[in-house]
Protein backbone atom coordinates (compact mmCIF):
# COMPACT_ATOMS: atom_id res chain seq x y z
CA UNK A 1 0.00 0.00 0.00
CA UNK A 2 2.85 2.33 0.85
CA UNK A 3 4.54 1.59 -2.46
CA UNK A 4 1.33 2.32 -4.37
CA UNK A 5 0.92 5.62 -2.54
CA UNK A 6 4.45 6.66 -3.50
CA UNK A 7 3.80 5.67 -7.09
CA UNK A 8 0.59 7.72 -7.22
CA UNK A 9 2.28 10.76 -5.66
CA UNK A 10 5.14 10.47 -8.16
CA UNK A 11 2.65 10.27 -11.03
CA UNK A 12 0.73 13.32 -9.78
CA UNK A 13 3.98 15.25 -9.42
CA UNK A 14 5.09 14.39 -12.96
CA UNK A 15 1.70 15.36 -14.42
CA UNK A 16 1.87 18.67 -12.54
CA UNK A 17 5.39 19.36 -13.85
CA UNK A 18 4.31 18.43 -17.38
CA UNK A 19 1.35 20.82 -17.28
CA UNK A 20 3.37 23.63 -15.69
CA UNK A 21 6.25 23.20 -18.16
CA UNK A 22 4.02 23.32 -21.23
CA UNK A 23 1.99 26.22 -19.81
CA UNK A 24 5.19 28.20 -19.20
CA UNK A 25 6.46 27.28 -22.67
CA UNK A 26 3.27 28.55 -24.32
CA UNK A 27 3.31 31.72 -22.21
CA UNK A 28 6.87 32.73 -23.08
CA UNK A 29 6.49 31.95 -26.79
CA UNK A 30 3.28 34.02 -26.99
CA UNK A 31 4.49 36.85 -24.74
CA UNK A 32 8.19 37.18 -25.60
CA UNK A 33 9.11 35.36 -28.82
CA UNK A 34 6.29 36.08 -31.28
CA UNK A 35 5.94 39.84 -30.50
CA UNK A 36 9.70 40.42 -30.77
CA UNK A 37 10.01 38.55 -34.13
CA UNK A 38 13.28 36.89 -33.11
CA UNK A 39 14.28 33.70 -34.88
CA UNK A 40 13.82 30.41 -33.00
CA UNK A 41 14.11 26.74 -33.81
CA UNK A 42 11.79 23.79 -33.32
CA UNK A 43 8.15 23.46 -34.22
CA UNK A 44 7.57 27.03 -33.04
CA UNK A 45 10.00 28.34 -35.65
CA UNK A 46 8.18 26.39 -38.37
CA UNK A 47 4.86 27.76 -37.12
CA UNK A 48 6.13 31.34 -37.15
CA UNK A 49 7.44 31.02 -40.73
CA UNK A 50 4.37 29.30 -42.18
CA UNK A 51 1.94 31.64 -40.41
CA UNK A 52 3.26 34.41 -42.66
CA UNK A 53 2.08 32.52 -45.76
CA UNK A 54 -0.93 30.51 -44.53
CA UNK A 55 -4.25 31.76 -43.12
CA UNK A 56 -3.51 29.94 -39.84
CA UNK A 57 -2.07 31.14 -36.55
CA UNK A 58 1.18 29.78 -35.10
CA UNK A 59 -0.54 27.52 -32.56
CA UNK A 60 -2.64 25.74 -35.20
CA UNK A 61 0.37 25.14 -37.45
CA UNK A 62 2.42 23.81 -34.51
CA UNK A 63 -0.43 21.47 -33.53
CA UNK A 64 -0.74 20.09 -37.08
CA UNK A 65 3.03 19.70 -37.36
CA UNK A 66 3.32 17.95 -33.98
CA UNK A 67 0.48 15.53 -34.80
CA UNK A 68 2.12 14.61 -38.11
CA UNK A 69 5.52 14.12 -36.47
CA UNK A 70 3.91 12.16 -33.64
CA UNK A 71 2.25 9.80 -36.09
CA UNK A 72 5.47 9.34 -38.06
CA UNK A 73 7.43 8.86 -34.85
CA UNK A 74 5.05 6.16 -33.65
CA UNK A 75 5.77 4.21 -36.84
CA UNK A 76 9.53 4.82 -36.93
CA UNK A 77 10.42 4.91 -33.22
CA UNK A 78 7.68 2.76 -31.74
CA UNK A 79 5.00 2.84 -29.03
CA UNK A 80 7.32 3.98 -26.22
CA UNK A 81 8.15 7.18 -28.11
CA UNK A 82 4.48 7.86 -28.79
CA UNK A 83 3.44 7.47 -25.16
CA UNK A 84 6.26 9.65 -23.80
CA UNK A 85 5.75 12.44 -26.36
CA UNK A 86 2.00 12.64 -27.00
CA UNK A 87 1.19 14.84 -23.97
CA UNK A 88 3.57 17.70 -24.74
CA UNK A 89 2.93 17.45 -28.50
CA UNK A 90 -0.74 18.27 -27.86
CA UNK A 91 -0.65 20.35 -24.67
CA UNK A 92 1.82 22.98 -25.87
CA UNK A 93 -0.03 24.06 -29.05
CA UNK A 94 -3.37 23.98 -27.20
CA UNK A 95 -2.02 26.24 -24.44
CA UNK A 96 -0.39 28.49 -27.08
CA UNK A 97 -3.67 28.79 -28.98
CA UNK A 98 -5.52 29.82 -25.82
CA UNK A 99 -2.90 32.45 -24.93
CA UNK A 100 -2.85 33.89 -28.44
CA UNK A 101 -6.50 34.78 -27.92
CA UNK A 102 -5.74 36.80 -24.76
CA UNK A 103 -4.66 40.30 -25.92
CA UNK A 104 -3.26 41.23 -22.50
CA UNK A 105 -0.53 38.59 -22.91
CA UNK A 106 0.85 40.13 -26.10
CA UNK A 107 3.42 42.53 -24.70
CA UNK A 108 5.62 45.03 -26.52
CA UNK A 109 8.76 46.84 -25.42
CA UNK A 110 11.24 49.34 -26.80
CA UNK A 111 14.10 47.16 -25.61
CA UNK A 112 13.94 43.76 -27.38
CA UNK A 113 17.04 42.58 -25.51
CA UNK A 114 14.90 42.34 -22.36
CA UNK A 115 12.51 40.06 -24.24
CA UNK A 116 15.38 37.93 -25.49
CA UNK A 117 16.97 37.47 -22.06
CA UNK A 118 13.68 36.81 -20.28
CA UNK A 119 12.29 34.60 -23.04
CA UNK A 120 15.48 32.55 -23.39
CA UNK A 121 15.72 32.07 -19.63
CA UNK A 122 12.10 30.98 -19.29
CA UNK A 123 12.43 28.64 -22.28
CA UNK A 124 15.38 26.95 -20.61
CA UNK A 125 13.32 26.54 -17.43
CA UNK A 126 10.28 25.19 -19.31
CA UNK A 127 12.23 22.68 -21.40
CA UNK A 128 14.26 21.63 -18.36
CA UNK A 129 11.08 20.91 -16.39
CA UNK A 130 9.70 18.77 -19.22
CA UNK A 131 12.94 16.90 -19.92
CA UNK A 132 13.65 16.19 -16.23
CA UNK A 133 10.63 13.86 -16.09
CA UNK A 134 11.76 12.01 -19.21
CA UNK A 135 9.33 13.44 -21.76
CA UNK A 136 9.84 15.37 -24.96
CA UNK A 137 8.21 18.40 -26.51
CA UNK A 138 7.90 16.57 -29.82
CA UNK A 139 8.44 18.57 -32.99
CA UNK A 140 12.12 19.03 -33.84
CA UNK A 141 13.15 16.78 -30.92
CA UNK A 142 11.22 13.91 -32.46
CA UNK A 143 12.56 14.63 -35.94
CA UNK A 144 16.14 14.56 -34.62
CA UNK A 145 15.56 11.12 -33.10
CA UNK A 146 14.19 9.80 -36.39
CA UNK A 147 17.06 11.35 -38.36
CA UNK A 148 19.47 9.72 -35.91
CA UNK A 149 17.88 6.32 -36.54
CA UNK A 150 18.13 6.74 -40.32
CA UNK A 151 21.63 8.28 -40.50
CA UNK A 152 23.24 7.08 -37.23
CA UNK A 153 24.54 10.60 -36.60
CA UNK A 154 24.52 11.82 -32.97
CA UNK A 155 21.11 13.11 -31.84
CA UNK A 156 22.64 16.48 -30.88
CA UNK A 157 24.05 16.90 -34.40
CA UNK A 158 20.70 16.00 -35.95
CA UNK A 159 18.93 18.52 -33.71
CA UNK A 160 21.38 21.27 -34.59
CA UNK A 161 20.92 20.53 -38.31
CA UNK A 162 17.13 20.68 -38.07
CA UNK A 163 17.04 23.78 -35.87
CA UNK A 164 19.67 25.39 -38.09
CA UNK A 165 17.55 24.84 -41.19
CA UNK A 166 14.46 26.21 -39.43
CA UNK A 167 16.31 29.28 -38.18
CA UNK A 168 17.87 29.84 -41.61
CA UNK A 169 14.41 29.94 -43.18
CA UNK A 170 13.45 32.66 -40.68
CA UNK A 171 16.73 34.52 -41.15
CA UNK A 172 15.90 35.14 -44.81
CA UNK A 173 12.86 37.12 -43.65
CA UNK A 174 14.47 38.75 -40.60
CA UNK A 175 16.62 41.79 -39.98
CA UNK A 176 20.22 41.64 -38.78
CA UNK A 177 19.12 42.65 -35.27
CA UNK A 178 16.54 39.87 -35.13
CA UNK A 179 19.14 37.30 -36.18
CA UNK A 180 21.59 38.47 -33.50
CA UNK A 181 18.85 38.49 -30.86
CA UNK A 182 17.91 34.96 -31.95
CA UNK A 183 21.46 33.75 -31.38
CA UNK A 184 21.54 35.37 -27.91
CA UNK A 185 18.14 33.79 -27.19
CA UNK A 186 19.49 30.30 -27.96
CA UNK A 187 22.64 30.87 -25.89
CA UNK A 188 20.60 31.94 -22.84
CA UNK A 189 18.21 29.03 -23.34
CA UNK A 190 21.08 26.50 -23.47
CA UNK A 191 22.76 27.86 -20.33
CA UNK A 192 19.55 27.87 -18.27
CA UNK A 193 18.44 24.47 -19.60
CA UNK A 194 21.73 22.93 -18.49
CA UNK A 195 21.34 24.41 -14.99
CA UNK A 196 17.72 23.27 -14.64
CA UNK A 197 18.53 19.73 -15.79
CA UNK A 198 21.16 19.43 -13.04
CA UNK A 199 19.25 21.37 -10.38
CA UNK A 200 19.29 19.50 -7.08
CA UNK A 201 21.42 16.67 -8.50
CA UNK A 202 24.96 18.06 -8.41
CA UNK A 203 27.02 17.15 -5.35
CA UNK A 204 30.53 17.69 -4.03
CA UNK A 205 33.12 14.90 -3.94
CA UNK A 206 36.01 15.03 -1.46
CA UNK A 207 39.07 12.81 -1.73
CA UNK A 208 41.42 12.99 1.26
CA UNK A 209 44.74 11.17 1.70
CA UNK A 210 46.08 11.31 5.25
CA UNK A 211 47.84 9.16 7.84
CA UNK A 212 44.94 10.05 10.16
CA UNK A 213 42.38 8.47 7.85
CA UNK A 214 40.66 6.52 10.62
CA UNK A 215 39.99 9.64 12.69
CA UNK A 216 38.74 11.50 9.61
CA UNK A 217 36.49 8.57 8.69
CA UNK A 218 34.87 8.49 12.14
CA UNK A 219 34.34 12.25 12.21
CA UNK A 220 32.65 12.30 8.80
CA UNK A 221 30.41 9.38 9.67
CA UNK A 222 29.42 10.41 13.18
CA UNK A 223 29.54 14.21 13.19
CA UNK A 224 28.40 15.02 9.64
CA UNK A 225 26.45 11.81 9.01
CA UNK A 226 27.77 11.46 5.45
CA UNK A 227 28.66 8.33 3.55
CA UNK A 228 32.34 7.41 3.34
CA UNK A 229 34.21 4.99 1.10
CA UNK A 230 37.74 3.85 1.92
CA UNK A 231 40.14 3.40 -1.00
CA UNK A 232 43.51 1.69 -1.01
CA UNK A 233 46.17 4.01 -2.51
CA UNK A 234 49.92 4.08 -2.99
CA UNK A 235 51.85 7.34 -2.65
CA UNK A 236 53.84 8.28 -5.74
CA UNK A 237 57.10 9.38 -4.13
CA UNK A 238 57.62 6.89 -1.29
CA UNK A 239 55.45 4.06 -2.63
CA UNK A 240 53.67 3.89 0.73
CA UNK A 241 50.47 1.83 0.94
CA UNK A 242 47.65 3.49 2.89
CA UNK A 243 43.94 4.25 3.00
CA UNK A 244 42.26 7.30 1.49
CA UNK A 245 38.78 8.69 2.20
CA UNK A 246 36.24 9.34 -0.52
CA UNK A 247 32.92 10.98 0.33
CA UNK A 248 30.14 12.69 -1.61
CA UNK A 249 28.28 15.47 0.18
CA UNK A 250 25.70 18.19 -0.53
CA UNK A 251 27.28 21.60 -1.34
CA UNK A 252 25.98 23.09 1.94
CA UNK A 253 28.21 20.70 3.92
CA UNK A 254 31.41 21.48 2.02
CA UNK A 255 32.80 24.14 4.37
CA UNK A 256 32.08 22.11 7.50
CA UNK A 257 33.58 18.94 6.02
CA UNK A 258 36.80 20.55 4.77
CA UNK A 259 37.34 22.44 8.04
CA UNK A 260 36.79 19.24 10.01
CA UNK A 261 39.35 17.36 7.91
CA UNK A 262 41.92 20.17 8.13
CA UNK A 263 41.45 20.39 11.91
CA UNK A 264 42.34 16.70 12.20
CA UNK A 265 45.27 16.83 9.77
CA UNK A 266 46.50 20.23 8.49
CA UNK A 267 48.87 18.42 6.08
CA UNK A 268 46.17 16.30 4.46
CA UNK A 269 46.20 15.97 0.66
CA UNK A 270 42.63 16.80 -0.34
CA UNK A 271 40.82 17.40 -3.61
CA UNK A 272 37.31 18.84 -3.97
CA UNK A 273 35.34 18.16 -7.14
CA UNK A 274 31.86 19.10 -8.28
CA UNK A 275 30.03 16.12 -9.80
CA UNK A 276 26.91 16.42 -11.93
CA UNK A 277 24.87 13.59 -10.49
CA UNK A 278 25.01 10.93 -7.80
CA UNK A 279 22.72 7.98 -7.20
CA UNK A 280 22.46 5.24 -4.62
CA UNK A 281 22.15 4.62 -0.90
CA UNK A 282 21.74 7.84 1.05
CA UNK A 283 21.07 10.03 -2.00
CA UNK A 284 18.42 8.68 -4.36
CA UNK A 285 17.63 5.75 -2.04
CA UNK A 286 16.50 6.11 1.55
CA UNK A 287 19.19 5.25 4.09
CA UNK A 288 18.68 2.14 6.12
CA UNK A 289 19.65 2.01 9.77
CA UNK A 290 22.67 -0.07 8.87
CA UNK A 291 23.98 2.68 6.56
CA UNK A 292 23.03 5.73 8.61
CA UNK A 293 25.31 6.33 11.62
CA UNK A 294 22.72 8.46 13.42
CA UNK A 295 19.96 5.86 13.06
CA UNK A 296 22.36 3.09 14.02
CA UNK A 297 23.36 4.90 17.21
CA UNK A 298 19.69 5.40 18.12
CA UNK A 299 19.00 1.73 17.51
CA UNK A 300 21.97 0.66 19.67
CA UNK A 301 20.72 2.84 22.53
CA UNK A 302 17.30 1.22 22.33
Amino acid sequence: MKWNRKKVLKGVKEVGILLAGNLLLAFLINTFVIPSNIIVGGATGIGIVLSKFLPLDTATIVLIFNVLVLALGAVVLGKKFFVSTVASSLLYPIFLGIMQRIPALSLTTENPLLFVLMGGGLLGVALGMIMRIGTSTGGADALSQMLHKWTHMPVSVCLWMIDGAIMLSQAMLATTDQIIYGIIFLMVESLVLDKVMLLGQSQIQILAISDKYEEIRRSLLNELSVGVTMLQVETGCLGKQQQSILCVIPPRKLHEATQMILAIDPDVFMTVTKIKEVRGQGFTLERSKAHDPQKKMETDKE
